[in-house]
């Protein structure tokens, strides 16, 4: 039954227990050859974001301007080093994440978060598309008060514009960040990785005039 999905999310008495040692990953990202884990110049900045399938959702954010570093993991549950397996039980709590390094000389979190609200739905819950699950959910995991602020401002220009549009309420979760665990090497620059691989974020998604994505 370990791949049996729900939409429901854990408690710590229901999630599973996870483990202490960190999961094996890629110390450089495949493309740029960066570290991922640092160390990061200077003055740079992260940011964390659900958007449906993490592949997808890290290839549009490694192609944007100002971006250094980026990774895929796991944030927002309750099991400690999750596994991919385990995280698509939805008994971990997490929801597939990237991480983003950025020189904010050269980029700007709202410019992130505009990429974000507009690369995928954030008003299906626990789904995106096709991928049904709580780690499909839409998320914005906060690093400090500022982002904070911004992602609820963002949010709420959105939610005017779909209202607006006569369209659904934003589901997307924003919350301050907590630990944030790098998926297994093979999920890292996953679709540099494996040019034919298929994720529906960032490849299929089409975008309605308010600028929101949505699945096609």
């Amino acid at each position: 039954m370990l791949f049996t999905k729900t939409a429901e999310l854990p408690t710590p008495e229901t999630a599973l227990p996870g483990r202490a040692t960190p999961l094996h990953t890629d110390e450089v990202h495949f493309v740029t050859g960066r570290p991922l884990k640092g160390p990061h110049p200077e003055g740079f900045q992260t940011a964390i974001f659900g958007m449906g399938c993490f592949w997808g959702v890290e290839r549009i954010f490694w192609n944007l301007p100002g971006v250094w570093v980026t990774s895929v993991g796991y944030s927002g549950g309750i099991t400690p080093n999750p596994t991919y397996e385990e995280t698509c039980t939805g008994r971990t709590g997490h929801t597939e994440v990237v991480q983003v390094v950025f020189d904010p000389k050269a980029t700007s979190y709202a410019e992130l978060l505009k990429a974000f609200w507009e690369n995928h739905d954030p008003t299906q819950g626990m789904r995106q598309g096709n991928d049904i699950g709580t780690t499909y959910r839409s998320a914005i995991y906060t690093l400090n008060d500022e982002q904070q602020r911004e992602a609820e401002a963002s949010r709420d220009a959105y939610q005017a514009a779909l209202t607006k549009a006569g369209r659904g309420v934003i589901t997307t979760e924003i919350e301050p960040a907590g630990v944030y665990y790098f998926a297994e090497d093979y999920h890292q620059g996953y679709l540099a990785k494996n040019p034919n691989g298929y994720c529906g974020i960032g490849g299929t998604g089409v975008v309605c005039p308010i600028g929101v994505g949505v699945q096609a």
